[in-house]
């Protein structure tokens, strides 16, 4: 059977902000990267798996299988150690069916009213998997990012809870952080740092 090779990149998100921080991510290694938004009647797969990678296993495979392109699935959240992992895997619809990152990060500070500081520990988690056009899983990388939680929002960078998600290394949340550096130090920085050399060495693979 002949390889597709491994030069474009379908990302099965619609987020778009996601995407891009992907796309800069990849920027280095000539990939082109394509949003699953920016394509034509291609179905939303429903995220009912029950951890990280499982979602991001489906994402990627059903993605791949229906467009015969090589597909990145990714899943991330943030899991917040005194609410027992919550909102984890549910972490973009925390607030129900209709959620936006303020009714989320909203139901968060509902979630941890009087919590003190020293119980507001939390980590940023990241699984990626790279699917190739048959629908089969050829890299799972995962890797996180600890911090806690803020009573109050800082900074207008990034999406979702980066505003309340404290680094106490720099001192900032991911909303004030320079983009450049959370590329550097973020769960999907971390992510992409294990999963770039697989995905050069199979990209190598697949055109020679």
């Amino acid at each position: 059977m002949t390889v597709m090779p491994l030069r474009k990149i379908v990302v099965a998100s619609r987020n778009q902000k996601k995407v891009g921080e992907i796309r800069d991510l990849l920027a280095p290694h000539e990939f082109e990267i394509v949003c699953v938004a920016d394509l034509p009647d291609v179905p939303d797969v429903i995220e009912d798996g029950d951890s990280f990678a499982s979602n991001a296993a489906k994402k990627a495979t059903q993605t791949a299988s229906f467009l015969n392109e090589w597909t990145l699935g990714e899943d991330s959240g943030l899991e917040v150690d005194t609410l027992g992992g919550a909102p984890g895997i549910y972490s973009a619809r925390y607030s129900g069916e209709n959620a936006t990152d303020d009714k989320n990060n909203t139901r968060l500070m509902t979630e941890l009213t009087d919590i003190p500081t020293e119980k507001r520990t939390a980590r940023y988690v990241c699984h990626i998997a790279i699917s190739d056009p048959q629908g089969n899983i050829q890299i799972n990388v995962e890797a996180y990012c600890r911090g806690w939680i803020t009573t109050e929002p800082h900074g207008t960078n990034g999406f979702g809870y980066d505003p309340y998600f404290f680094i106490p290394e720099y001192h900032k949340t991911f909303g004030q952080l320079d983009p450049a550096v959370k590329r550097v130090l973020s769960h999907r920085a971390r992510a992409f740092g294990q999963l770039i050399p697989q995905l050069v060495a199979l990209k190598s693979s697949t055109v020679a």
